[in-house]
């Protein structure tokens, strides 16, 4: 629908449609520009307050020999002193750029509406992300804006061919979607297929920000692994970039979403590469070896001591030294619920008491219920250390699938002995070796399809002067890391 030369029947069809009477922060500031009747009509808190006292100003020293004719053309040209400045002769347009934040100037007898970008949401400073903490390196990370967070990752890539195209989802939210990637880096049939998925999503809003964005990209899937990596750092997402891969930002998200993705894209962190290369490769194995006891410490652990008469003599050790009234398998269910428990009421206690909640929690857990039979100490060694583990696994999306599997397995451990134990581990591979990423990539490259050159890369952290070659499954156009 087109904007009318009447100025009144403007403002009455946008009243009708954004809620100018009803809603307090639409506002309609109406006042004259060369003898004209003009209205500036934003969303308080969106706009400068200075470039829209300036502007006004501007305008209202306007004659009308300054204005006439050919209106809108004078005035953006030589009216408004102000860099992002369009038109527009459409409703939708208009109703569109106001909620997103710029500023829709309207005047009598003009049926085009300027469109001045003077927004400034409300907006955090860049600080280091909590869940991706590093002794060194840089300090900064993502925040709520889209546009400070292309600015950051901007920063670190000064490539004339680094793209960030923008898209909205969301019929009614009209979220600002950015599909970042390098152009001569990056596959194009990736990048298409990333594009598209996001222009066919049919959804009122993004509920949940990137994660909403994500299931809608992936599919839907009951599959716990994590298909795509989130990170909340600039110098992250920027290495990924450099890779070849695809960052989607979302507005209003601290965090970048990476696409495609493999199983061990999920064992790496930053802190890796800020250490010394056998310092980084020893942090690796230990995580490696961390995450796999998170899986299988407990469940190993049942079978140990079930069959304990055929274990050789130096792993007699094993087994529960004292007597309980509950089963150990038993003990080991309500340990892991117990763990989530105190995880989910950590996230909802206040900083303040966060330590009084632990200090709850580990007498509960822990003395006192061994002190009364409930349990003994070793199955709340076992669950302790498995739980470490999780903690050091650098994704919590990851993280969270390993707690899943490794409660599957030590379920069938607990009701089938040994045969649980190895069905438990043979669902795990199929799961793990029949997940595709993005792209039909397999989860478990470069172990299957097994590349060995790709493979050293992860399990050893080697000076970044000898990884002269991007990953082979992103099949980018530039192959070459370290050209020359």
């Amino acid at each position: 629908m087109k904007l009318e030369k009447n100025i009144k029947r403007n403002i009455e069809i946008l009243d009708r449609e954004l809620g100018i009477e009803k809603s307090f922060d639409i506002v309609n500031r109406e006042f004259q520009v060369g003898g004209k009747t003009a209205s500036l009509i934003f969303v308080d808190g969106f706009a400068k307050d200075d470039v829209m006292l300036w502007i006004m100003q501007e305008l209202q020293h306007l004659g009308r020999g300054d204005i006439v004719p050919n209106t809108v053309k004078k005035i953006v040209e030589s009216g408004i002193g102000y860099l992002e400045v369009e038109t527009t002769d459409q409703f939708e347009d208009v109703m569109e750029k106001v909620l997103a934040g710029p500023l829709a100037l309207l005047i009598d007898g003009i049926c085009e509406a300027i469109i001045i970008d003077a927004r400034e949401y409300p907006v955090r400073q860049p600080e280091e992300s909590e869940l991706e903490k590093v002794t060194r390196g840089s300090r900064d990370g993502l925040v709520e804006t889209i546009v400070f967070n292309t600015a950051l990752i901007r920063r670190r890539i000064r490539d004339p061919k680094l793209r960030n195209e923008l898209m909205q989802v969301g019929t009614r939210s009209k979220t600002d979607v950015v599909v970042s990637y390098i152009e001569d880096i990056a596959n194009p049939n990736l990048v298409n297929l990333v594009k598209k998925k996001i222009k066919s999503i049919e959804t009122d809003s993004l509920v949940m920000g990137e994660k909403t964005l994500e299931e809608f990209i992936v599919g839907r899937s009951w599959n716990p692994l994590p298909q795509a990596k989130f990170t909340e750092r600039p110098d992250v997402a920027a290495a990924h970039l450099l890779e070849g891969h695809i960052a989607v930002i979302v507005d209003t998200s601290p965090s970048v979403m990476i696409l495609p993705v493999c199983m061990f894209h999920f064992t790496q962190h930053a802190e890796d590469y800020y250490q010394n290369p056998t310092i980084g490769t020893y942090l690796r194995w230990v995580r490696l070896v961390s995450m796999f006891l998170s899986l299988v410490l407990p469940a190993l652990w049942l079978i140990a001591v079930e069959y304990r008469e055929s274990l050789p003599p130096a792993l007699k050790f094993l087994g529960a030294k004292g007597e309980s009234a509950i089963p150990l398998f038993i003990q080991f269910l309500v340990l892991e619920v117990g763990i989530d428990m105190l995880r989910l009421a950590s996230i909802h206690t206040p900083n303040a008491l966060t330590t009084s909640l632990g200090i709850i929690g580990a007498l509960l857990l822990g003395e006192l219920a061994v002190k009364v039979g409930w349990f003994v100490p070793e199955t709340i060694l076992y669950i302790a250390i498995a739980g470490i583990g999780s903690f050091a696994t650098p994704s919590i999306e990851f993280a969270l699938a390993i707690r899943l599997f490794r409660l599957i397995l030590l379920i069938l451990t607990g009701m089938l002995k040994g045969y649980g134990f190895l069905l438990g581990l043979l669902f795990f591979i199929i799961i793990i070796t029949t997940t595709k990423s993005m792209g039909g990539v397999r989860y478990t490259w470069p172990l299957i399809p097994f590349d060995w050159k790709a493979l050293s890369t992860i399990l050893f952290r080697k000076p970044v002067p000898e990884v002269k070659m991007r990953p082979d499954f992103l099949r980018t156009i530039d192959k070459d890391d370290a050209p020359g």
